[in-house]
């Protein structure tokens, strides 16, 4: 493997960790804001929004963690 390639590689795995970590980080985020719709901060009655926020976040995550894996699948196997 030649050096750029090797750099190319390690940039690749970035990227897609750095995927993850954000999506991590929004779930984060919109699992605090449904959170404080309940008591004793709120209601207890979330929005829509949150909702659907939280499920998005949770959906790119799992396309994030998907990603990963089959980046890391492909450079094992040599593919990339």
């Amino acid at each position: 493997m030649n050096e750029a390639n090797a750099i190319q590689k390690r940039a690749e795995e970035a990227q897609a960790i750095e995927r993850v970590v954000l999506a991590t980080q929004k779930v984060q985020t919109a699992f605090k804001s449904l959170q404080s719709q309940f008591p004793p901060e709120g209601s207890g009655q979330p929005s829509k929004l949150a909702l659907q926020v939280l499920d998005a976040a949770l959906q790119e995550l799992e396309d994030a963690q998907m990603a990963f894996d089959a980046l890391l699948n492909d450079l094992l196997d040599g593919e990339r």
